[in-house]
């Protein structure tokens, strides 16, 4: 099953995301907080949101009314294309637990976000993969999804960023600022 988070998912999210950068070689870099996760989806304006794939408790058979178990998730945002003018899916995060793998978890994630693609005109539904990730490369191709090899992804963070930002004569404030994407 399929569901939009809410605020108690917030830990086993994290724990998911953990899990999803120990995969990816990357565990020292996942230093968000249950608090930032907290704020980021469900403060006073969210802009990151996520669904969670869920499974039945092992136990729910023997014990009724066990809550289901978390097995996946998948984190995401809205973008924008100047070429289509309309919003489109970025997905910063897709996950499944390994025991939870091959269930179908995965493409029903994506699922639901093509849907929400759908149901709000968006033209794209976009994310990035690992060039090592083979399982998941064939995965996405095997739905469809194309490979944009023209593209070249940058990043800019930690000491760059911050001497970026100090050549700025832009005055209208930062996050939370005056801009009118705030």
């Amino acid at each position: 099953m399929i569901r939009a988070a809410v605020p108690t998912d917030v830990p086993a999210l994290l724990a998911m995301v953990r899990e999803l950068a120990e995969y990816e070689r990357a565990a020292e870099h996942a230093l968000a907080t249950v608090q930032q996760l907290h704020d980021a989806l469900f403060g006073p304006h969210p802009a990151v949101f996520a669904l969670i794939a869920e499974e039945p408790a092992v136990d729910s058979a023997t014990e009724p009314g066990t809550e289901p178990e978390a097995v996946g998730f998948a984190l995401w945002f809205r973008n924008f294309s100047t070429w289509t003018g309309t919003h489109g899916v970025s997905l910063e995060d897709l996950y499944v637990r390994p025991h939870a793998r091959g269930g179908g978890h995965g493409r029903a994630l994506l699922a639901a976000l093509a849907q929400i693609c759908e149901a709000h005109g968006y033209e794209r539904f976009e994310w990035w993969v690992l060039d090592w990730n083979e399982p998941s490369i064939g995965f996405y191709t095997s739905l469809g999804a194309e490979p944009m090899d023209e593209w070249t992804v940058f990043r800019l963070s930690g000491a760059p960023l911050r001497a970026l930002a100090a050549r700025s004569t832009y005055d209208g404030g930062g996050a939370g600022g005056t801009h009118r994407g705030s």
